[in-house]
């Protein structure tokens, strides 16, 4: 391309042959704008995984499992966070419908900071206090400048209140349908043997009407698989529900992805066409086209500049399923 064709984000590289379009993502246009928040349990099924406290964590080491996952959930969903920082909480804590703000932290303050568990354990796990706080937190942080949330939900048992869990989401997808809310994904994990897997399927398969799943989830069978497959969770979660669409200068669709959006787009344009649209997550991204150069299409280069799709890491076997 000419040094003074312009590449807009998140464009990384545009070429022209013919009437066919190539053009390279330079990264996943989902992400942008996206406000993330963490909800760790803090029912009292976890208190030993967190490890004695008191008395009881004098009189051995105390083997905290929670913590290491915790940090590095931390920093690897802040580096996913548009402003760096997420939002954490524990969750079903003292009457199991509360819950324990940790704060907004960011990924450098993950490698030392302390996650020693609620101060009061939960008696239940009851969910939709959870669902009810991210979507305040959303409604605040669209006006100064979200676009897209994520909450990741963890837990080790059967979630008391599925029926009020379903019955909000179900609003809130109306609400996101309606243009009321931002775009929404949850992110539901269950760890150990404890977990109610037909309970978290019930939450996790309905399909909304003009916005299809909000819920992915899976099982980890230990603590220390968590935070990989949150990871592997929250890259295929923001890809797969986004799709996006390309138009001409007039408005007219030119092609549709309705699952997974690629690394690298291509699609026919007319032949006066000067520039297009992506629209990906509610998002608009306007790219001129470059001019066609000759020196552009040897079948060599061609093979040099041919891209690789973008990969996530892949998954190891868990439990459960994606949706």
């Amino acid at each position: 391309m000419a040094g003074h064709e312009v590449v807009v984000k998140p464009f990384s590289d545009v070429h022209r042959t013919g009437n066919k379009v190539v053009a390279t993502l330079l990264h996943d246009p989902t992400v942008e704008g996206l406000d993330v928040a963490l909800y760790m349990d803090g029912s009292a099924s976890m208190e030993n995984e967190y490890g004695p406290r008191g008395i009881l964590a004098k009189l051995a080491p105390v083997k905290n499992q929670v913590e290491p996952q915790m940090r590095w959930m931390l920093e690897y969903l802040a580096s996913k966070d548009r402003d760096g920082m997420v939002r954490v909480a524990y969750w079903a804590t003292a009457d199991g419908s509360q819950l324990e703000m940790v704060g907004d932290l960011t990924g450098p303050q993950a490698k030392d900071y302390r996650f020693p568990g609620p101060k009061f354990y939960g008696k239940a796990t009851v969910m939709l206090p959870v669902l009810r706080d991210f979507v305040a937190h959303m409604k605040q942080q669209v006006q100064v400048g979200a676009r897209r949330g994520l909450a990741v939900i963890i837990t080790d048992s059967q979630i008391s209140d599925p029926n009020d869990v379903k019955a909000y989401a179900t609003q809130v997808a109306k609400e996101i349908a309606a243009g009321r809310l931002p775009r929404m994904n949850f992110v539901f994990v269950g760890v150990g043997t404890n977990v109610d897997e037909e309970q978290m399927e019930a939450i996790s398969h309905e399909k909304y009407p003009g916005v299809g799943h909000l819920w992915c989830h899976r099982i980890a069978d230990r603590m220390e698989e968590m935070a990989e497959l949150v990871a592997v969770l929250v890259d295929d979660t923001m890809t797969v529900a986004a799709g996006g669409t390309v138009y001409d200068e007039g408005g007219k669709v030119l092609k549709a992805w309705e699952g997974r959006l690629p690394a690298v787009l291509e699609f026919d344009v007319p032949p006066a066409c000067k520039a297009f649209t992506l629209e990906v997550a509610g998002q608009r991204f306007t790219q001129p086209i470059p001019e066609e150069h000759e020196d552009e299409h040897h079948e060599d280069e061609e093979e040099e500049h041919e891209p690789e799709p973008a990969s996530a890491p892949a998954p190891r076997p868990h439990r459960g399923h994606r949706h």
